[in-house]
């Protein structure tokens, strides 16, 4: 590797990537900020919730679409966090749970 390129590397492995951001604001989302919490009702591992009553995010493995529309309008007994959770909120949480469910 030429001599010029090690800093720029080194640089770069040491910043988090823009989507960590993303899935830390999402992942703050399912743990904190929705009321009730996401992990209430979801099993998902990287959040480490155990929740029974809906479905286990880490086997549906949905897509963020999926999850926006479920987090904005509701489903089933799920309730609609459309009018709790702002709109970067959810596609925050959205990002996060599509990202990290069945790892």
């Amino acid at each position: 590797m030429r001599r010029w390129m090690m800093p720029a590397l080194l640089l770069a492995l040491a910043q988090p990537a823009a989507g960590d951001e993303g899935l830390a604001a999402g992942r703050l989302v399912f743990t904190q900020q929705a009321q009730p919490s996401c992990g209430l009702c979801h099993t998902l591992n990287d959040a480490g919730s155990t929740g029974q009553i809906g479905p286990d995010l880490d086997t549906l493995r949905p897509t963020a679409e999926q999850v926006r529309q479920a987090v904005s309008g509701g489903v089933g007994v799920m309730p609609a966090f459309g009018d709790s959770l702002s709109a970067e909120q959810i596609a925050a949480v959205a990002h996060y749970v599509a990202t990290v469910a069945g790892q």
